[in-house]
């Protein structure tokens, strides 16, 4: 099935929830949508999905206009970041709900491989309320995927489990959408999530569509500022800096020897994320002193902010490493593995790939 939206845009009363854009998912391939809260996500898998219409433009199935085709007559699965499940069934019925309606064989059989390999097999015969948050949603996970239908839309399935649960169900979920052939929109916040899920990212910021193509590329090539704040977690480190003699000045600090376009503005941005900067010099690398003013371990990385006199960067080092608050450090980095953007905000250099998150 090919999904394709040309021009649909969404207005409620004055207000725009989604601005004028055109996208064709891949068809059989997963396609996430990233995005802080309020980017439109929600909306834009609303009029996916026939839930909403939108205010302008086509929604286009196989070819086949479907505005105005209401949800119940389309052939989608959804699954929400609530457990939306039928509370009067037991698991297995509700995994068999879909399958029932269309009258299939073998039902059972169907919901006990559905369920293995969701590892929900040993509460099929309970109800929904005897089950955690993070069981529940596996029984939601498992009908729409017992539905088989073409689309399948998830909105921020995982945001409502702990943490250790969505690492879980991540790496099951990347299994199963590989497995199928249904063309799946995922509706995520996290960048992680995105670049774990793989396939096709569409960044969205406050009702707009900025960049649409395969995850690595969107990641390692964001077109603008917008798109790598979006999709860098933490933060992209973002500095000053101007064009110097024989490449970038860095505002306060080095100038970085590199070609520029040029066409290039004379004012700058030089964008590094975390996990780009190091405390142990590498050959090419920059030097920044430094004060060491937060240091945090989260997982198997330690997280250092640190005061330069370019401004406050933090670095993402893998393992635990400790630091006194206060502690001179030096941090390095490769101007190899530096963005940057011009005066509008649009990407001029990209890293050479394989420069790290």
């Amino acid at each position: 099935m090919q999904l394709t939206l040309e021009a649909i845009s969404k207005k409620v009363g004055v207000q725009s929830w989604l601005y004028d854009m055109s996208i064709a998912p891949r068809s059989g391939a997963v396609t996430v949508l990233l995005g802080a809260t309020q980017a439109g996500k929600t909306s834009l898998m609303r009029i996916m999905a026939g839930l909403d219409v939108p205010s302008a433009g086509r929604v286009l199935v196989d070819g086949q206009n479907v505005v105005g085709v209401p949800v119940r007559e389309r052939n989608v699965a959804m699954v929400y970041q609530q457990f939306i499940n039928y509370p009067s069934l037991r698991v297995r019925d509700n995994i068999a709900s879909p399958l029932k309606l269309r009258g299939e064989k073998g039902i059972d059989q169907r919901v006990r491989e559905l369920a293995e390999k969701l590892h929900i097999e040993m509460f099929l015969d309970r109800y929904p309320s005897e089950l955690s948050g993070g069981q529940q949603q596996r029984v939601a996970l498992a009908r729409a995927l017992a539905k088989g239908a073409p689309l399948m839309l998830l909105d921020e399935p995982l945001v409502n489990l702990d943490y250790k649960l969505r690492e879980e169900l991540r790496e099951e979920l990347s299994a199963l959408f590989a497995a199928g052939s249904s063309t799946v929109i995922y509706a995520t916040t996290e960048p992680g999530e995105a670049l774990l899920l793989g396939g096709y990212t569409a960044v969205m910021d406050a009702g707009e569509l900025l960049q649409y193509g395969p995850t690595a590329e969107v990641f390692h090539k964001p077109k603008s500022l917008r798109v790598a704040r979006a999709f860098s977690d933490p933060p992209m480190n973002l500095l000053g800096a101007s064009v110097g003699a024989g490449g970038v000045q860095l505002d306060g600090g080095p100038l970085l020897a590199m070609g520029l376009p040029a066409t290039a503005s004379h004012q700058l941005t030089v964008g590094m994320r975390a996990s780009a900067l190091r405390v142990s010099a590498g050959e090419g690398d920059v030097s920044l002193p430094g004060k060491v003013e937060l240091a945090e371990i989260s997982g198997s990385d330690t997280f250092v902010h640190v005061v330069t006199p370019v401004g406050e960067l933090v670095a993402q080092l893998t393992g635990v490493h400790y630091f006194d608050l206060g502690a001179s450090v030096t941090l390095y980095f490769n101007p190899a593995q530096v963005y940057v953007f011009d005066a509008r905000g649009m990407l001029l250099l990209s890293p050479v790939r394989g420069g790290g998150r």
